[in-house]
């Protein structure tokens, strides 16, 4: 159920207020209200739902879908929806106009549009240094600690496995394991001189 605040205090109003005949005052700030609501407010909203047909001529209908009953309003503009048009975004009901605007605009911080793919860096960053050798030494590391601080983030907005993942450590353990290797075999050269 939706429920309405005092424009001037901002406290919620109970339900004596909404369809009455007369003015009547806000309780906390005194101030005269008249608040005419249509029912769809005080439904509770059906999940998944596909939109009521219009039943009767009291009943407001989607600003969208005209032989549709309105379920809520957006949020942002105050039109009213149906259960097809209703965009839950941040715990805010959204038209899809209201939606797609501040997605262009970068008002909603909760749509996600691109994720970082941490994989593909891991193995950029396991891969590229092998032109020029000397330069896995330092990362080989790097990329090692980016496969594990990343593994469990979330890939990609598209489905993905962590092969990338796997092969970036593989690829760096065996580049570490031959700066190892490398290191012994000149220790020991060293030592018979």
């Amino acid at each position: 159920m939706s429920t309405l605040a005092c424009p001037k205090c901002k406290v919620s109003l109970p339900g004596e207020f909404f369809n009455s005949s007369g003015m009547t005052n806000c309780y906390t700030c005194d101030t005269p209200l008249q608040i005419h609501a249509f029912p769809a407010l005080f439904r509770k909203l059906q999940e998944g739902s596909a939109g009521e047909a219009l039943v009767d001529q009291g009943e407001s209908t989607c600003f969208y879908h005209p032989q549709k009953r309105a379920a809520v309003v957006c949020s942002v503009c105050g039109r009213f929806l149906c259960g097809l048009c209703d965009m839950e975004l941040s715990d805010q009901h959204m038209c899809p106009q209201c939606a797609s605007s501040g997605a262009k605009k970068g008002k909603l911080k909760d749509l996600e549009h691109h994720r970082v793919l941490y994989d593909n860096l891991a193995l950029l960053v396991a891969i590229a240094p092998l032109l020029i050798f000397y330069l896995t030494f330092i990362t080989a590391p790097i990329a090692i600690f980016m496969s594990i601080k990343h593994w469990n983030a979330p890939l990609s907005i598209l489905p993905r496995t962590k092969v990338r993942f796997v092969v970036a450590i593989t690829v760096a353990s065996l580049q570490l394991l031959g700066w190892a290797l490398l290191l012994v075999f000149l220790f020991s050269k060293w030592q018979n001189l």
